[in-house]
């Protein structure tokens, strides 16, 4: 009898262990992170970069899907903005409220912005932008749980004036308040926010601003517009815009017969080059763009040597996904290195300093995040302005770059520190646009 007690004890014992060790696994599968991922895959802001952004956050997000981080699996949920603000809104809270996701993540358009993130604040729910950057998302706002690495609006105007300020004299033979300029924008959130800087920007150097002007990016026609570019005759345009309005804005300045030195573009459709080579051709050659750099571009020598890999991952999954394109976008790097640096900076300092994945653990780790210059595969650092300031939740050591179309590549012409090349400035004589 003792012995057939102690075997029944064993057997229960063994069932107990066994059943407590399922309970385990069960909750070990049980710890995960759901993401909510909204872009623009119809509309067109799909074209206009949303699509790519979205596929660079996919990428990051699908290796981490195999991963995991600190003993969670990562798991995404994606939703598509359709290119309408409301659109986005919905969708945003039906993520949060009905697919129980623990935060939202990506956002291409600033107009979807800025009135997501006062919603997702006022839930009290973790939002991470990769991508648009409009400064008044977070201008005097004070948000506790919202975040974004990407480099600001106002930053990307300032930096496209102080490059032709540059070479006001050496390129275009003219001192800064001869040199003639116009500003012309999308009339979003986005392309206000860009125009303000480019203003700041051309007061401080001291250009003479003969034009500027917004207007609807999906106005059928921008002929008025040209009329009035042709009048002011700027040696410089400082455009911000989608596409189809840049291809309808070169369309009609082609007909009409507008002149210039050179049109400087800031990120969106300017981003995107497979479409500005469909929709301009030739034109599409010197054309400038404004944006973070290229992960393809930067400086791999001054980078945390962890990065170079990834990139590598980065760019043959999308040459998997995208086979002939000739330059791969920077909006699919800045998608999946602003992904990147949630997943592996934030995350895991979440998990294992705050002990979760809520909204308050999310964000205390990401106010802890400190990136050095070099730090993350756009090449600028990461430290977030902090509760209480101006910006709370912008990344204040994020920087664009100004990037030139020659030749069907891209390369970076400004700032010196990371010059790939020198500028071709003004058009050359010949080209469809040239004044020479």
């Amino acid at each position: 009898m003792p012995v057939r007690r102690a075997a029944r004890w064993l057997a229960g014992l063994s069932v107990a262990l066994a059943a407590l060790g399922v309970a385990n696994a069960a909750h070990a599968q049980d710890k995960k992170i759901r993401i909510g991922v909204i872009f623009d895959l119809t509309g067109p802001l799909a074209g206009g970069g949303s699509e790519l952004q979205y596929t660079g956050v996919k990428i990051m997000l699908d290796h981490y899907a195999k991963t995991g981080v600190e003993g969670y699996k990562v798991e995404a949920v994606y939703a598509d903005a359709q290119s309408k603000p409301d659109i986005a809104i919905n969708e945003a809270v039906r993520l949060l409220e009905q697919e129980k996701v623990d935060m939202v993540m990506g956002f291409f358009s600033s107009a979807q912005c800025v009135p997501v993130s006062a919603r997702v604040e006022q839930m009290k729910k973790f939002m991470w932008i990769t991508t648009c950057i409009s400064s008044g998302v977070f201008d005097g706002k004070n948000y506790k749980y919202v975040f974004r690495p990407q480099a600001a609006g106002n930053q990307y105007g300032m930096m496209t004036t102080d490059f032709i300020a540059q070479y006001s004299m050496s390129k275009f033979g003219k001192e800064p308040k001869d040199l003639r300029v116009a500003i012309i924008h999308e009339d979003g959130a986005y392309g206000v926010d860009v125009s303000k800087g480019n203003e700041a920007g051309a007061k401080k150097a001291g250009f003479n601003i003969v034009l500027k002007e917004g207007y609807s990016a999906t106005a059928p026609d921008l002929s008025a517009l040209v009329t009035k570019l042709k009048r002011a005759k700027p040696d410089v345009i400082f455009h911000t815009g989608y596409n189809p309005d840049i291809t309808l804005l070169f369309r009609q300045a082609r007909e009409q017969g507008l002149k210039f030195g050179a049109i400087v573009g800031h990120g969106a459709g300017y981003g995107v080059y497979e479409k500005l080579k469909e929709g301009l051709g030739a034109d599409a050659n010197y054309l400038f763009n404004t944006d973070p750099i290229s992960i393809w571009l930067a400086n791999q020598k001054n980078m945390d040597p962890k990065l170079p890999p990834v990139i590598k991952m980065v760019g043959e999954e999308f040459d998997r996904l995208k086979p002939g394109v000739p330059i791969r976008s920077a909006h699919v790097g800045i998608g999946a290195a602003n992904a990147y640096v949630f997943l592996d900076d934030v995350l895991p300092r979440a998990i294992k300093k705050y002990g979760g994945v809520d909204p308050d653990a999310l964000r205390k780790a990401a106010l802890d995040t400190d990136i050095p210059e070099g730090g993350t595969m756009l090449g600028y650092g990461v430290k977030f302005y902090g509760e209480g300031e101006q910006y709370a939740g912008q990344n204040a050591r994020s920087f664009p770059v100004v990037l030139q179309y020659i030749d069907d590549k891209s390369y970076v012409v400004w700032p010196k520190s990371q010059m790939q090349r020198e500028t071709e400035l003004p058009l050359p004589a010949g080209t469809t646009y040239s004044y020479k």
